[in-house]
């Protein structure tokens, strides 16, 4: 596929770099996963990523269709389409559940995410990006790493694997299986002791007050 600009066949790479890391990287895989989401324009010259990573605080994750609208892919001058495995992936690549698309998610979510603050009032959304932005980017645009002990994090929540350090593993119940842009896959224990957690603190807390994660149909057939 290509596009007509200025009167130059523009050629569409394959794949195109629009698939997120649990790490909050953007790589380029032949997948496209449960969800779509965006963080502003991110692209300056069709199929392209730029060097930014975002434009937005507020980083969402949608539904892959939604009555019936359309868009071409990766073109300047609007929102970039993201790619996500699913929400646990998501999650830890510091997005949130869309609130016009996801409405459902989205209020099931603030609702977890006040819960996990012990918050008396219901938070604005901005409120809920600000912190999460914090809680997700340092000021020179490296990821935030938290540590925490494996036994109390809740199911749904990503880390990184103790004995692969470029490998990310999802906790459920007393198992753990490692990401991959196509699907879960090695399956083994819940790590001990202190782990490197990807997922922020706050979508930690929203977890742990009851927010269920839409996951991957392959997880199940790796834990089993």
């Amino acid at each position: 596929m290509s596009i007509s600009s200025n009167d130059q066949e523009i050629p569409r790479p394959s794949p195109l770099q629009n698939r997120v890391t649990p790490w909050g990287s953007v790589i380029a895989d032949a997948g496209r996963g449960m969800f779509l989401g965006n963080r502003g324009c991110l692209v300056d010259e069709a199929f392209k990523l730029a060097t930014r990573r975002w434009r937005l605080r507020a980083w969402i994750t949608c539904q892959l269709s939604y009555k019936g609208w359309w868009r071409p892919v990766m073109q300047p001058g609007v929102w970039t389409e993201l790619f996500f495995l699913d929400d646990a992936s998501a999650l830890a690549a510091g997005h949130r559940p869309c609130g016009l698309c996801r409405r459902a998610d989205y209020n099931h979510f603030v609702e977890s995410w006040q819960a996990g603050q012990g918050l008396n009032r219901r938070p604005k959304v901005i409120e809920i990006d600000d912190v999460m932005h914090r809680e997700r980017t340092r000021r020179d645009r490296s990821k935030v790493i938290d540590q925490a002990d494996a036994e109390h994090l809740p199911d749904g929540v990503m880390i990184v694997d103790p004995t692969a350090g470029n490998t990310a593993l999802i906790l459920m119940d007393n198992r753990s299986a490692a990401w991959r842009a196509s699907g879960y896959r090695k399956a083994g224990p819940r790590p001990d002791g202190i782990v490197e957690v990807l997922t922020p603190a706050s979508s930690v807390s929203a977890l742990s007050a009851g927010f269920v994660p839409q996951l991957h149909t392959s997880l199940a057939a790796a834990l089993s």
